[in-house]
């Protein structure tokens, strides 16, 4: 076997300097913050294509601003399908659920992410990140997501 399976220590650092506060940062719309739990050079793939050029670094401080300025409301609840990890590296496969309240009115969007973390100079970062909102050209769905439960930290 390449590397070693994750360790719950491991796993728990990664917890709580990557995932806590990117969901804190997502759900307090705070670009800056969660911008900061990537590395400086990221691949980022959606549907709409790849970015090799931290594009989507400036989209994210123009969608959370404009929510902001809307008053519209973000919940991001996620969980972990399997998680890879060696000292230096982790691949994690989860689910997430996102939750838009805009004028009264909650929209919840269902997808898939891969993300791989490298450990650089001694923290956590974002390196590649990938989601996508249908599996085999069928949309995920609330029942997809409900076969875990999501993680509270």
């Amino acid at each position: 076997m390449i590397g070693q399976v994750s360790s719950s220590e491991t796993q728990k650092q990664i917890d709580q300097t990557v995932w806590k506060p990117f969901q804190k940062a997502y759900e307090a719309l705070d670009a800056v913050s969660l911008n900061a739990i990537y590395a400086d050079e990221v691949l980022r793939v959606t549907p709409e294509g790849i970015d090799t050029k931290n594009v989507f670094k400036s989209k994210n401080v123009e969608r959370l601003k404009a929510s902001k300025e809307s008053n519209t409301q973000i919940k991001l609840d996620f969980w972990f399908d399997s998680r890879h990890t060696n000292d230096d590296t982790s691949y994690e496969v989860g689910f997430y659920k996102i939750g838009i309240t805009a004028d009264s009115k909650t929209q919840y969007l269902y997808g898939q992410f891969h993300i791989v973390l490298k450990k650089i100079n001694g923290i956590w970062k974002i390196t590649q990140d990938w989601d996508t909102t249908t599996i085999n050209g069928k949309p995920i769905t609330k029942e997809d997501f409900e076969k875990k439960n999501s993680l509270r930290f």
